[in-house]
């Protein structure tokens, strides 16, 4: 039997979602002591045992696409919640508190040129707000000189148990029902689940090169909407009609759904249509890492294979 010691102690808040469930898993095989820390439970602090180095707070309200959360349901899922475990962090004796944002705490809908974590922030929806909001208050927190806070802003992430919007779409492309957007052109940055994992145990691994700070995590490549529909096609097999209706049309409907109850407006538009792109850059230069071990195309072909397996 090994002594605990000799682990990297790590506590994930948040364990019970998707990128914690991941990150469970991912460190439970190596040789990392890794536990398991509920806010939900009344004596939670128990479970911090006095060998922690590393906090992993992965806890926050996502998007609300049914619109049942109100304003204060964000805020305090992704403020309250942050403040409550990082002042657990400053009295324990961990070193190092991971804080997972989100690139909506920078940029919603739309960036041309790859973001930057020195551009200036533009979140829109109460998720962006509240997230912005936790990376600002966090970064006015005094810290002890031996404690460092990593701050990391991932663009969608995808995977295995994936619930988000590439699942839905893997249902309308493998029904066999044409993509109708196939006219608009657009690339986005995402980061699948293998690369998102990579970047945790480099940063606990690596940790005396960082300092506090917020960085971006996201594959080396950005990937088109339709590149993911034909990794789609791929993996099911079958050849399905992609619908390219003129442009000046879809945003026509696009403006009725905004008066009219309809799938489509144009908020929703901008999000599926518009390119939103981020630069790794500044953490693989500092990690030294010349490139991720998985490529954006290989990422979206195992998430979307798992969606063909778990049917």
């Amino acid at each position: 039997m090994q002594n605990l010691n000799n682990y990297t102690n790590i506590h994930i808040f948040g364990a019970s979602g998707f990128l914690g469930k991941n990150l469970y898993d991912f460190f439970k095989c190596k040789d990392y002591c890794i536990h398991r820390v509920s806010l939900r439970e009344a004596n939670w602090k128990i479970c911090l045992n006095g060998r922690e180095q590393v906090f992993i707070n992965l806890i926050g309200k996502a998007h609300d696409h049914k619109g049942n959360s109100s304003v204060d349901d964000y805020f305090e899922a992704n403020v309250g919640c942050t403040k409550t475990i990082f002042h657990a962090f400053l009295e324990s004796k961990a070193t190092s508190f991971i804080h997972v944002s989100s690139l909506a705490a920078l940029e919603e809908f739309e960036s041309l040129q790859p973001l930057v974590e020195t551009d200036e922030c533009h979140p829109i929806s109460w998720y962006g707000k509240s997230k912005r909001q936790a990376e600002e208050w966090l970064m006015e927190q005094k810290l002890p000189e031996n404690k460092k806070l990593i701050i990391i802003r991932p663009p969608m992430v995808h995977g295995p148990g994936d619930k988000g919007n590439l699942g839905l779409l893997y249902k309308l492309i493998s029904k066999g029902v044409p993509y109708p957007l196939a006219s608009f052109d657009n690339r986005r940055s995402f980061i699948g689940i293998d690369n998102f994992q990579y970047f945790i145990e480099q940063i606990i691994e690596r940790n005396n090169v960082l300092e506090t700070g917020i960085y971006h995590v996201a594959d080396d490549e950005a990937v088109s909407t339709k590149e993911i529909i034909a990794i789609i096609k791929k993996v099911i097999g079958k050849k399905v009609l992609d619908l390219s209706l003129p442009t000046f049309v879809i945003k026509g409907i696009a403006k009725m759904g905004d008066i009219i109850p309809i799938p489509l407006n144009t908020k929703r538009l901008k999000k599926m249509t518009a390119d939103l792109l981020v630069s790794n850059l500044k953490i693989k230069r500092t990690l030294k890492i010349e490139k991720l071990p998985v490529t954006a195309s290989e990422g979206l072909e195992k998430t979307i294979r798992s969606f063909n397996q778990s049917k």
